[in-house]
């Protein structure tokens, strides 16, 4: 019994550290095209999928220059070119320009495009809730009382 509690552990603590690396990697990607100018990003959680975040590294009039992209399921995922961007207006995209194989990598596009034209009409952009608030949200539910007037 205490072998497999070791055992869970070890794996506890080296995927902590090999998503760490993974966040590392990606801050250090996002940073660089930062300081190239504005950056529009999207993300899709996976789940069970593969998640997808992209980057757009766009000019002042929200034309693309780079499209960069990380997908996968686990922390070895790494930051990637996604190509076939450069030129677009990214205000316009709808994530069809993605073959329908890659479903939330979609996704992922069409939220750049909609956090972009949010930015630019000045409305409030919200964070997706995060697994732990939807699970928090889930089980308070459960437990809520709903009361009637009769």
């Amino acid at each position: 019994m205490l072998r497999i509690g070791i055992v869970i552990g070890i794996a506890f603590a080296l995927q902590i550290v090999l998503s760490m690396l993974q966040m590392r990697h990606f801050t250090k990607e996002f940073v660089a095209l930062r300081r190239r100018g504005k950056v529009a990003c999207g993300r899709q959680a996976g789940g069970f999928h593969a998640g997808a975040i992209v980057m757009f590294l766009i000019d002042d009039s929200g034309i693309i220059q780079t499209a960069r992209k990380l997908e996968g399921v686990t922390c070895f995922a790494r930051v990637k070119e996604l190509g076939g961007f450069e030129g677009k207006y990214v205000g316009s995209l709808t994530g069809e320009e993605i073959p329908k194989t890659h479903k939330n990598l979609r996704k992922a596009v069409a939220d750049a495009s909609l956090t972009y034209r949010k930015y630019t009409a000045g409305e409030e952009i919200v964070d997706p809730p995060s697994p732990f608030q939807r699970v928090g949200a889930a089980v308070g539910s459960m437990f809520s009382v709903k009361h009637s007037r009769a």
